[in-house]
């Protein structure tokens, strides 16, 4: 099944892989590209976005994107990423409007990710060619507080004709099916893709989610804030959170352990608890107590599989 979307970004399937974690992974962007959906990159704290954009396209032939945070200011970013051949541009948190016009000029197409009906007005009217529909169960970050499925018609009916991807608690065809029926014209999954053979995700953080049932992936306010603040998320249950709740949830800056050392990365930097950091291969330490990221359709994760089998999954009912 291909939606007027697939048309517009020259994919086969109306799937996008969401840029999973800090780090991009162009053999996963690849590898689901190849597979004829829309593969991302992370791009918004790449030291070098140009030579990962240049590599994922020696990966594959078919189009992919790359998404910038907009916590931060990412137009030297951008630039490299266009300068290098990068022609979807996904943008989130913050304001998509002084990014436009720089994607549009090297004739690319820009996504934005809102959390509700009257912020996808805005994104539209700012210049953005689609917008994605993020919904209160999405794993990792979530920028909006109304669950996906009020949220997408709503979206739609608001902006309609610009085109609108569903993210949030789809976690198998099931839920493709669902958000097109919603009237979305593609689907945008993270936590399945954290079990593709092409994601680098750490072997604990993997074994977590296949074991994970649908209430564990919990919605914090601010508790995995170092490196982040201010910015809501969700992730599985673990005993940095426990710990946290048992001393009566206290903010940030009385919180029991902060600043205590828990991991360390494979580049040799240590991660203190309560960072924003999603487990990695080469990590070592108590990966359990780090921001296990996961939505509330980790409960369909179950196994690890090729990027290819499990966009032939997510289409099987289409």
């Amino acid at each position: 099944m291909r939606t007027p979307l697939c048309e517009q970004l020259g994919i086969d399937h109306p799937i996008v892989q969401a840029p999973i974690g800090p780090v991009a992974v162009p053999a996963l962007a690849a590898a689901v590209s190849n597979a004829g959906a829309l593969g991302m990159l992370a791009l918004a704290w790449a030291s070098d976005p140009a030579a990962l954009v240049r590599e994922t396209a020696a990966f594959t032939s078919r189009p992919f994107g790359a998404n910038l945070v907009l916590e931060w200011d990412q137009h030297e970013r951008l630039d490299a990423a266009l300068d290098a051949g990068l022609r979807i541009v996904s943008l989130t948190w913050g304001d998509p409007a002084p990014y436009v016009a720089a994607v549009h000029d090297a004739g690319g197409i820009v996504l934005h990710t809102v959390g509700s009906a009257e912020e996808a007005r805005r994104a539209v009217a700012a210049g953005v060619d689609v917008v994605v529909a993020q919904g209160w169960e999405s794993g990792g970050h979530v920028w909006g507080r109304v669950a996906t499925l009020p949220l997408v018609p709503a979206v739609v009916d608001a902006v309609a004709p610009v085109p609108v991807i569903a993210a949030g608690g789809i976690g198998d065809a099931r839920g493709v099916a669902a958000v097109l029926a919603l009237g979305a014209q593609a689907a945008w999954l993270g936590t399945r893709f954290l079990l593709a053979e092409e994601c680098p995700a750490h072997k604990h953080y993997r074994q977590r989610i296949v074991d994970a049932v649908e209430t564990d992936a919990e919605w914090y306010a601010d508790l995995y804030d170092v490196s982040w603040p201010n910015a809501p998320h969700r992730a599985l249950r673990n005993a940095t959170a426990e710990r946290w709740e048992r001393d009566g949830r206290p903010p940030s800056g009385s919180r029991p352990g902060e600043g205590e050392p828990i991991a360390v990365r494979a580049s040799g930097e240590p991660i203190v608890r309560y960072t924003s950091a999603t487990p990695a291969e080469g990590m070592t330490g108590d990966v359990d107590a780090l921001s296990l990221w996961a939505g509330q359709s980790v409960a369909l994760a179950r196994e690890v599989q090729p990027a290819a089998a499990i966009v032939a999954e997510l289409v099987s009912r289409l």
